[in-house]
């Protein structure tokens, strides 16, 4: 099996692996200025004559780019779980709202229409045939719909029984009506970004499969980051806002659109504390209830949302929720767009207010820089903001202890270490362990 690593490799962003030329595995896009693709040129690079395409997640750095790859007369079948379907074409039509016609959106409608023709949706534990390759999904507990996609050079033999909500139990074959026998040569697991050990989130439950595999493609994100505790994560966050409740205080969080909004809702509503909700988020909640296999508990998450008041868009409507002692999920998560950029203008003078960030902040983002400095460029203004800021590690990625927790179930299997900023160090480490592992680079060809 032939793998070249178009995106992610050594950095967080752009995912796209591509198997054996012709089996793409996520096709995403960095956030940057400009945005940056899987490397090679999106018309006629590596990517072009991809047969199928499977996507683990819907997140921008690994769906983002995917219409791009449904130009001309190109039509490689995609293949997904339902929930990532809905997620990936709501990225995508917003990605046309905010940029389409211009430099930094590198597909047209008729593409994003053009996707919904070749789209095949697959639930956890179907295997299926994508460019000539066996392919099976299994919960990554990173969002819903995440998945760890295993992928056998050989085609579909055998179908195991249909499961397409959350698999709570160990996994260490791949099915019980297929032998090692049945497979090809090689079987690749991609890991996708997922969650491991400890509670995991509200929202979906932590993986617990461990499919069999001959080498293994992980995500290193928080290779070098002990999470606290996620109830201690929360006890502090609810104290918090309650304490600037009591005192009169609005409380903003920022808060990405996919996975982290649905999260702090439920949180929200587990502690019954009243919130607003505003952006993107809103649609994709009520996308995700379309789905509630996918979810940790439906009726935990029908309750956040009759506990949450949606918000119309409306810029006036946004001030008169600013004045009031509540709290306010909104998108950007980073303050780099979005209802964010009405909401912190209003409370950011205030030092009763405050603004709770609900995850990693990148480097060079509104929301790093209010973080380091207490200031930044704010929509139109340069806000010196002197409401309380904290910060709250939300985060649903596996972090140092959940990747060796999760790798360890792969002693014996080489490992290639990717979307990462310390992947090359973590392989080191991963080495000094016992393991066999190294870190691609960016355009690298490996064969396993």
């Amino acid at each position: 099996m032939k793998l070249q690593f178009l995106g992610g490799a050594r950095e967080v962003g752009r995912s796209a692996v591509l198997v054996d030329d012709a089996l793409l595995l996520d096709f995403g896009l960095k956030t940057a200025d400009p945005p940056q693709y899987p490397v090679g040129s999106l018309r006629s690079g590596p990517a072009a004559d991809a047969e199928a395409v499977v996507v683990s997640h819907g997140h921008l750095d690994h769906a983002g780019a995917v219409p791009a790859l449904l130009s001309g007369d190109r039509r490689p079948t995609v293949h997904w779980t339902p929930p990532t379907r809905e997620l990936a074409l709501t990225l995508a039509r917003d990605t046309l709202k905010l940029h389409g016609g211009t430099p930094r959106c590198p597909f047209t409608e008729e593409d994003v229409r053009r996707l919904t023709e070749v789209s095949e949706t697959h639930g956890y534990r179907e295997p299926f045939e994508a460019a000539g390759h066996r392919v099976e999904f299994f919960d990554a507990g990173h969002i819903p719909g995440s998945a760890h996609v295993l992928v056998d050079d050989s085609e579909v033999r055998s179908t195991s029984s249909s499961r397409t909500g959350s698999d709570d139990t160990e996994v260490r074959s791949t099915s019980s009506s297929r032998t090692r026998s049945d497979s090809g040569d090689t079987r690749l697991l991609y890991t996708g970004d997922f969650h491991a050990g400890g509670r995991g989130q509200r929202l979906v439950p932590s993986s617990t499969a461990r499919p069999e595999a001959d080498v293994v493609v992980t995500e290193s994100t928080y290779a070098d980051v002990d999470h606290e505790p996620r109830e201690a994560v929360e006890e502090r966050f609810v104290e918090s806002v309650r304490s600037t409740l009591w005192e009169g205080g609005t409380v903003v969080v920022p808060a990405f659109a996919i996975g982290r909004t649905q999260e702090m809702m439920l949180v929200c509503a587990a502690n019954d504390i009243d919130c607003y909700v505003d952006g993107m988020g809103v649609e994709v909640t009520r996308r995700l209830r379309r789905h509630p296999e996918f979810l940790r508990d439906a009726d935990a998450m029908s309750r956040a949302v009759s506990n949450a008041r949606f918000v119309g868009g409306r810029d006036g409507q946004r001030k008169r929720i600013a004045d009031q002692s509540t709290v306010i999920i909104t998108t950007a998560g980073m303050l780099s767009g979005g209802p964010a950029m009405t909401y912190v203008p209003e409370i950011h003078a205030n030092p009763v207010n405050k603004l709770c960030f609900s995850g990693y902040q990148v480097e060079g983002t509104p929301g790093r820089e209010v973080l380091d400095t207490g200031a930044a460029e704010i929509g139109d203004h340069h806000l010196r903001v002197s409401a309380t800021v904290e910060a709250y590690d939300f985060s649903a990625h596996a972090d140092r202890e959940g990747l060796l927790e999760f790798l360890d179930a792969y002693r014996d299997t080489p490992l290639l270490i990717n979307h990462g900023d310390s992947c090359a160090w973590f392989a080191d480490e991963l080495e000094a362990r016992g393991h066999d592992a190294r870190a691609p680079e960016l355009g690298d060809v490996v064969e396993v």
